[in-house]
């Protein structure tokens, strides 16, 4: 009751601020001609901001970032109110109720039955109507296409191993991902390579790879966020390493690239 007492007049002015923003004639000229396509965007941005300041362990950094995501929310909540759809609060008032309705254990007092989550999901997709059904319906039903790829094919396949299609284990996955190299490499040693065809087999690869970090409870963002900043960390010692021999990087051979990347992997490792 107490942090409900503090946060409601926060979340007003913001709101506040919000429409003030949105004024047909003394709002901001920006904000005042950006809709639903123009904003998301800019929502997918900050989402990967807040993910890129937990990773960066910068509490001041998360504070900041879990704003602008807000801001996102409250801008289209705005958006749906003068349309007529509905407002901020009933945001908050449905996925306050889905968050009860998804934990009875916590909030009626009964015990979770094993696969409870995902069997209310799966309920409230069947009875989602027909915006499920414009997108195939069936157990793949409402996965979003504005996933990050990585994070679509990991949710795709989730979604089918509940109801049994899967491999048996992450070292059936690994031969799957075998088979697809060597496809891969078929293709590359043809006498003619469309390209085309190479995507095809990479995607497949990559797709298998998503796969594997699902049976390893890995998210494959996570791993390739992190292979992200590996490289980064790695390659600016290199380029440190040639500075200090007073070479650019354009100035030296590959070998020798090679060997600072090697000290720069050992030096991080240690």
């Amino acid at each position: 009751m107490i942090l409900r007492q503090l946060a409601m007049p926060d979340i007003a002015r913001l709101l506040a601020v919000m429409a003030a923003l949105r004024d047909p004639e003394t709002g901001c000229p920006w904000d005042r001609t950006q809709d639903f396509p123009t904003i998301a965007p800019y929502t997918i941005e900050e989402a990967y901001e807040v993910a890129d300041a937990i990773a960066r362990g910068e509490p001041a950094a998360l504070l900041d970032e879990l704003g602008d995501l807000l801001f996102q929310v409250v801008y289209h909540a705005r958006l749906a109110e003068e349309r007529g759809w509905f407002d901020f609060a009933a945001v908050v008032g449905a996925i306050t109720a889905k968050m009860i309705r998804r934990h009875p254990h916590v909030f009626a007092g009964a015990s979770a039955a094993p696969g409870a989550w995902e069997d209310g999901k799966a309920a409230e997709r069947a009875g989602s109507g027909p915006s499920r059904a414009a997108t195939g319906g069936g157990t793949l039903a409402g996965v979003p296409l504005a996933l990050p790829a990585l994070t679509r094919a990991l949710k795709l396949t989730a979604r089918a191993a509940r109801v049994g299609f899967d491999w048996p284990d992450a070292s059936a996955v690994l031969a799957k991902l075998a088979e697809e190299t060597a496809e891969l490499e078929a293709e590359l040693a043809a006498a003619s390579v469309a390209r085309g065809r190479l995507a095809d087999e990479l995607g497949d690869m990559l797709f298998v790879l998503a796969n594997l970090a699902r049976k390893l409870d890995l998210d494959p963002e996570t791993c390739l966020r992190q292979a992200n900043k590996k490289f980064v960390e790695r390659f600016n010692s290199v380029e440190r390493r040639l500075a200090s021999e007073g070479k650019m990087p354009s100035e030296a051979s590959l070998a020798e690239m090679e060997q600072h990347w090697q000290a720069a992997k050992a030096a991080i490792r240690s």
